[in-house]
C-alpha cells in the first residue's frame, strides 16, 4: 500500500485481535512445555509452523526453545521449503529432528499402491513411528480449525490413545481454558496453539511482525497446467497429462505440502500486506482451492485423523 504498510493502517480492532491471539498461543506453548516431559513442536517451513515459531521465539527467547523441532519429510516437498525450514531453525538454535516417510518406505511400514502415489497421507506411519522413536508425548502443530470441518471438530489438546487414534466423542471439555493433560502409558497429545487463528489473521500477524516465508508463497512465473479447477505445477512429479496445454502464469502458493497434491493460486501478490487484501475477498477456503488431496468428504478426512493423520 503505498507509502505505509497494512500493518500501519491496522485497525486498533485488529491488532486487538492479534495481541489476544498471540498471547493464548504463547500461554499452550508454555503449558506444554510445563506439563509434558517430551513434548516436539512441528515445523514444516510453511506459513503456519513459521507463526507458531515466532510465538515460541517470544515465549522462550532465541536458543532458549524447550522443545526439538520435528518434520516428518515426503520426500516430494519443495526444495525452497526444506532449506528455508533448516536455515529458520539454524537462527534459532533450535534442534531440528526431520524423519522421512522414504525411510518408512524402506523398512516396509509403508507401501505404495503405485510409484507415483501421493505421500501426503502415509505422513502418519512416519508420524507414529517418530512419536514411539523419541517417546513423545505431546506434539504442537499448526492446524487451523478455519482450514476445513473435520479440523473444526477438534479440541486445542486433542488426546490420542496409544495407537495414535482421535476418537472425537471422547474429547474432553476445555472449559475458561483449563486442559486435562493426563496421560496413560503410550498415549500423547496432539496440540494446536493457532487453533482459533484464521488465514487472515495469519497474514495479518506475518505482516505486522515481518516474518520471513519461503519466497513461493509470494507472486512468482510458473508453467501450469489447468486440471479439474485447479493450477498444477509442472514439476516432474506433475507433469502434464496428454492433451494439456501448458501455460506460464504469475502465481503464489496458499499453503505448501507434497508437491504431488498442491496447487498454486493466480496472483500477483508480492507483499504480506497484498495478500492480506487478497484474502479478505476470498471465497474459498485455502485447503479447498490449492489441495488436490483434500477433494474427499469431511468423513474421509477425519478417518484420515482417526487412524493418525495430523
Amino acid at each position: 500500500m503505498n507509502a505505509r504498510s497494512h500493518s500501519d493502517l491496522l485497525h486498533p480492532l485488529s491488532n486487538a485481535q492479534l495481541n489476544a491471539l498471540e498471547e493464548e498461543t504463547i500461554f499452550i506453548l508454555r503449558e506444554v512445555a510445563a506439563s509434558f516431559e517430551r513434548p516436539t513442536l512441528l515445523f514444516s517451513g510453511g506459513k503456519d509452523s513459521l507463526v507458531m515459531l515466532k510465538c515460541a521465539e517470544k515465549a522462550f527467547g532465541i536458543g532458549r526453545i524447550p522443545y526439538p523441532l520435528l518434520m516428518i519429510d515426503t520426500g516430494h516437498n519443495f526444495s525452497e521449503v526444506t532449506a528455508f525450514r533448516d536455515k529458520r531453525a539454524h537462527e534459532l538454535g533450535a534442534e531440528l529432528i526431520v524423519r522421512s516417510v522414504e525411510d518408512s518406505m524402506a523398512r516396509g511400514t509403508v507401501r505404495l499402491s503405485r510409484a507415483d502415489e501421493p505421500r501426503n497421507a502415509h505422513q502418519s506411519v512416519t508420524l507414529l513411528e517418530a512419536i514411539e522413536e523419541f517417546k513423545f508425548d505431546a506434539l504442537m502443530g499448526g492446524a487451523r480449525r478455519d482450514e476445513e470441518k473435520a479440523r473444526a471438530k477438534e479440541r486445542i489438546f486433542s488426546h490420542r490413545d496409544s495407537f495414535g487414534q482421535w476418537q472425537p466423542k471422547a474429547q474432553r471439555p476445555e472449559l475458561w481454558s483449563l486442559f486435562n493433560t493426563k496421560l496413560h502409558p503410550g498415549e500423547h497429545f496432539r496440540v494446536f496453539p493457532i487453533s482459533n487463528w484464521t488465514e487472515l489473521d495469519v497474514w495479518q500477524y506475518i505482516e505486522r511482525e515481518n516474518i520471513e516465508l519461503p519466497n513461493i508463497y509470494y507472486t512468482h512465473q510458473r508453467e501450469v497446467v489447468e486440471r479439474k479447477g485447479l493450477l498444477v505445477p509442472i514439476t516432474e512429479l506433475t507433469p502434464p497429462l496428454a492433451g494439456e496445454r501448458i501455460e506460464v502464469r504469475s502465481v503464489r502458493f496458499r499453503t505448501l505440502g507434497d508437491i504431488t497434491c498442491t496447487c498454486p493460486v493466480e496472483s500477483k501478490a508480492a507483499t504480506a500486506a497484498d495478500i492480506v487484501l487478497e484474502t479478505l475477498t476470498a471465497d474459498v477456503s485455502e485447503r479447498g482451492a490449492t489441495r488436490m488431496d483434500d477433494k474427499t468428504s469431511e468423513a474421509s478426512m477425519e478417518k484420515r485423523k482417526k487412524e493418525g493423520y495430523f
